[in-house]
């Protein structure tokens, strides 16, 4: 929000004449004000996540020179319960994130430590379900259908594909006509720009903001150019 309320006061500092900004970043300017309280508790709540995550060092390629046991490492937990205590009432982020950790901590605290003891065994299985998200991807794609269930009975045998022989695949992937194949990645990119832009936006929001504006103004100055009258709304839209 603090992205697009800046964009807006650029915009504003362009064309002061826009009753639309002017409106839209009054609002957000308001929306800014009222979170900003929520935004300061819940920024510290991410760094108090982040010591949790030093204490466990995780991610584990963080810290590849850093041994430790799973002594130690129940120590410093201890030690972070004891002193991240935020106040119910004032500070509802951090107390909901303290009350996450105590149960999780309590339920599987004991299964986790073992990875610190034993060389090779990952503390997560990230890469595993990251690897069966891309084939439930995969099949939904191909298929059409939702439900994902048979990749339970036959995943296993589309890693065993994908890996066994590369010429083999290559055979299977020159069966589909080229015209064929560059139609659905044209469809596939056309569905996926919604969801590529909410990305952006969320990992980069002032970079995505300060790029929207400057095709807004190269936009506007095109048209007076051109000697069009005005500038229509299509003119914002996200490609």
């Amino acid at each position: 929000m603090v992205a697009i309320a800046s964009g807006l006061h650029q915009l504003i500092a362009l064309y002061p004449q826009h009753t639309y900004f002017q409106q839209l970043s009054r609002q957000v300017d308001r929306t800014v004000t009222k979170s900003r309280t929520l935004a300061d508790n819940l920024n510290e709540a991410h760094q108090w996540l982040r010591k949790i995550a030093a204490c466990l060092r995780y991610p584990p390629e963080t810290y590849p020179d850093t041994p430790v046991t799973s002594q130690q490492v129940t120590q410093e937990m201890q030690s972070l319960l004891e002193q991240f205590q935020p106040d119910p009432k004032y500070h509802r982020p951090q107390h909901a994130l303290l009350g996450r950790l105590k149960y999780l901590w309590r339920m599987y605290g004991e299964q986790l430590l073992p990875c610190y003891n034993i060389p090779g065994l990952p503390p997560d299985t990230l890469q595993l379900e990251s690897l069966f998200g891309r084939l439930r991807r995969h099949q939904r794609r191909i298929s059409g259908r939702q439900s994902t269930r048979e990749l339970n009975k036959f995943g296993h045998y589309q890693i065993l594909f994908m890996a066994g022989s590369q010429a083999e695949l290559l055979v299977e992937l020159r069966k589909v006509p080229l015209d064929a194949y560059q139609a659905q990645r044209l469809r596939l990119d056309r569905a996926e720009t919604r969801s590529r832009f909410l990305h952006r936006l969320h990992r980069h929001p002032q970079g995505t903001i300060q790029a929207l504006v400057n095709r807004y103004v190269a936009r506007k100055m095109a048209m007076m150019e051109n000697g069009s009258p005005s500038c229509r709304r299509k003119d914002l839209c996200i490609s």
